[in-house]
This record gives C-alpha cells, structure tokens and sequence, in this order.
C-alpha cells in the first residue's frame, strides 16, 4: 500500500510517501501566512521520480482545528488530487498539529484504511472536510 501525506500548521509545512514499504519524508519551515508551493514539496520526496499520484493507494492530510486556514488549504489541494484519481482521502483528526509531521499522519492514515478491511469506500474524498474547533459564527451584514 502506497500513502500520501501532507501536514500544514501555521508555519510548518510537511509532507510524506510510504511507497513500497519506504517512507520518505520532507519539511520546510515558511512564514504563517504563506503556502508552500506543493509540486516543489511533492518533488523532494520523489514525484514522478520514484512514484507518480496513479501510484498512490490512500491520501491523507492532518485535520486539525489548530491551523484551520493551514487545514483548509492542505484538505483542498488533497480533495482534488483524490476525487481526480478516484482515491480514497483520510482526514486525520489531531488536536496536536503542531508537534505533527506528516510521517506521522501517513502511519496514522495507513493504520485506519487497514483497520477498515481496505473499504474505500469508508473515505470518500469529497466527505474528508476539514474540523472546526467550535461552530463558526458568521456576522450577516446590513442587519
């Protein structure tokens, strides 16, 4: 089974391949509001070099309320990859994104779809919605 991290808090950005039982990993350190280019990510740890996205069995990305705005982006890039590739997508829910790496997530994410009898079918990418820590309250305007 091939697995495909990512993992974004604030100011960290990491992500992870399990390919054929090789777990290669890499992580930039980037200013809080700025977003990794994610191919130039993707490419450190050997896409299209070692592996291709047809490649990988499961995607995975760290769901975390503590960066939402890191998560949404990280859970956007992998719904699309995923829902492209008709791949399962697992949205792993940590409190501690922080002191998370993509490593991390992608043992997590491999351990949950092996748990599930390999049930694609249990991580459709289109429900792998990011988390709020609580509900969002929206101010409506002109009221």
């Amino acid at each position: 089974m091939n697995v495909l991290a990512i993992q974004s808090s604030g100011d960290q950005t990491s992500v992870c391949v399990i390919y054929n039982d090789d777990l290669i990993s890499f992580s930039i350190n980037h200013e809080r509001k700025d977003r990794p280019d994610w191919n130039k990510l993707l490419t450190k740890i050997g896409l299209n070099s070692i592996f291709t996205l047809e490649n990988i069995t499961v995607f995975c990305y760290a769901n975390s309320s503590g960066s939402y705005t890191a998560t949404r982006s990280v859970a956007s890039y992998m719904k699309g990859i995923a829902i492209a590739l008709k791949k399962p997508l697992i949205a792993v829910k940590t409190e501690q994104i922080d002191n998370l790496t993509a490593d991390s997530v992608a043992k997590i994410a491999m351990q949950q779809f092996e748990d599930s009898g390999k049930n694609t079918k249990a991580f459709i990418a289109a429900k792998a919605n990011p988390i709020y820590a609580t509900d969002p309250q929206y101010k409506k305007i002109n009221e």
